[in-house]
């Protein structure tokens, strides 16, 4: 198994001892995790000590985690949470005042940045899994409808075989499957364009 495999395959496996699942685990989250300990200003070997501490702590939870789409949500509180650990021990938190921009410096907006975007990337590899598990037709109208540039009803309802008139409702069957999905259960609206209802 490698990075690329959806995450709730990758969860089970891991569970059931592939050592090549947890691997690709590791590759998949250890950006975030080392991302979270730059943002925290940790040396690197107290970033390396948080990084193995994360992995320590999910080899011994993963059986309790409930919805595999929820453990990069849990990688990044655990590791946010022992590099505050780690600074604590350490006698290093350093206290900031929220109104002063002084205190926080261009590196730590840029690393919020890359912190925003490995959650990017990880929300894409999540909607491209549950795209997989759509019927081939209503994926492709979804990505038909996403395609830049867009492409017009005329051309979907010629490529699809499909009346103009069902294109919409069609588009909000497939939204809602899509929702339902494995890769996105638990996942939030925003993910998948719009409210739930």
């Amino acid at each position: 198994m490698d990075a690329t495999h959806p995450l709730a395959d990758l969860v089970r496996a891991a569970r059931e001892g592939d050592s090549s699942a947890w691997d690709a685990i590791v590759e998949r989250f250890l950006p975030l995790v080392d991302a979270i300990a730059r943002r925290h200003r940790l040396s690197e070997a107290d970033g390396d000590d948080v990084s193995q501490t994360v992995w320590l702590r999910l080899v011994e939870h993963l059986d309790e985690l409930r919805e595999p789409a929820a453990l990069p949500g849990w990688i990044r509180t655990t590791a946010r949470n022992e590099c505050l650990r780690v600074l604590a021990a350490r006698g290093r938190v350093r206290l900031v005042d929220p109104q002063d921009d002084t205190g926080l410096g261009l590196d730590a907006v840029e690393l919020d940045v890359a912190d925003e975007e490995l959650l990017a990337a990880e929300r894409r590899q999540l909607l491209r899994e549950a795209l997989d598990e759509l019927p081939a037709a209503r994926r492709e109208l979804l990505l038909l409808l996403l395609a830049d540039p867009p492409v017009g009803y005329e051309a979907i309802s010629e490529r699809l075989g499909i009346p103009i008139g069902s294109i919409g409702p069609t588009r909000a069957r497939a939204l809602d499957q899509l929702r339902r999905t494995r890769a996105l259960k638990g996942i939030g609206p925003e993910l998948v364009g719009g409210d739930t209802r």
